[in-house]
């Protein structure tokens, strides 16, 4: 059955190579990314002439405006991809006065979910990237900005996302799926070379992995779980995730910032 697949990140890495996977596969795919121009080239190496939407992910407006894009255009979405990410950068502070890696990679997804699940069916999935680097989640430093080092801030929002992932999926007893995914350590992406000086591991472990989460069998009844492809299983995250009172944390300042 032909999917319509949203994946945001979509212009490298991991990113475009599981848009190439699932195009290939005969799906209808939707191509998120912050430049006009990368997309542009992303959707001519994609199968099906995909639509695409521009969003910078770190700007909350922008998240809110492609979604209602995606509204607008498509009745039903059955897999949402939340692939973008951000490690290392040299402008740490958004505009809104939080750390680009909190925005990027926790808020914007979270809030982007949330305005599309009136489209994705209860057979449907959302696919979370989370990361083997997981770190408990200093919740004032996710809500206001505060000097982090690099691998710090990404560990702590990759946490975060698995967090939230869990929550959401005991939210929707009845689906769609809500799972979490750290697609492989040190894979050869853009990130993994700025951020380690390394050509990393071949692409394809990550995206197959979310090719099998996104349409697999074996994710179908996985809601709430995280996923490690380093050790190819499900696997509890890091035990922060299983604290209630962290996690409570993490929710209230997540549901308060996507309110705002």
């Amino acid at each position: 059955m032909t999917k319509t697949i949203l994946i945001t990140g979509a212009t490298d890495g991991i990113g475009l190579l599981t848009a190439q996977k699932l195009g290939a596969l005969g799906h209808k795919v939707l191509l998120h990314g912050r430049s006009a121009d990368k997309l542009a080239k992303a959707a001519a190496q994609v199968h099906g002439k995909p639509s695409t939407y521009q969003a910078d992910l770190s700007k909350m407006g922008d998240v809110r405006a492609m979604a209602e894009a995606v509204l607008s255009d498509h009745e039903r979405l059955d897999v949402l991809i939340n692939n973008a990410g951000v490690l290392k950068t040299p402008h740490a502070k958004t505009a809104a006065g939080r750390d680009i890696r909190f925005d990027v990679n926790t808020i914007a997804p979270y809030i982007l979910t949330r305005a599309l699940l009136p489209i994705i069916p209860k057979a449907g999935r959302v696919v979370n990237l989370s990361s083997a680097a997981q770190a408990p989640v200093d919740v004032d430093g996710m809500t206001v900005f505060q000097p982090m080092g690099d691998m710090e801030a990404y560990a702590q929002s990759k946490l975060a996302i698995t967090i939230w992932s869990a929550e959401m999926a005991k939210d929707l007893p009845q689906g769609p799926v809500v799972v979490s995914v750290n697609p492989g350590s040190l894979l050869a992406s853009k990130m993994v070379k700025e951020g380690f000086g390394v050509a990393g591991n071949d692409l394809s472990i990550g995206a197959d992995i979310l090719v099998a989460a996104s349409t697999g069998s074996d994710f179908a009844n996985a809601s709430g779980k995280y996923f490690d492809n380093d050790s190819g299983r499900f696997a509890p995250p890091h035990g922060a995730a299983s604290q209630a009172n962290h996690v409570a944390a993490v929710m209230s300042a997540l549901n308060s910032i996507a309110s705002a």
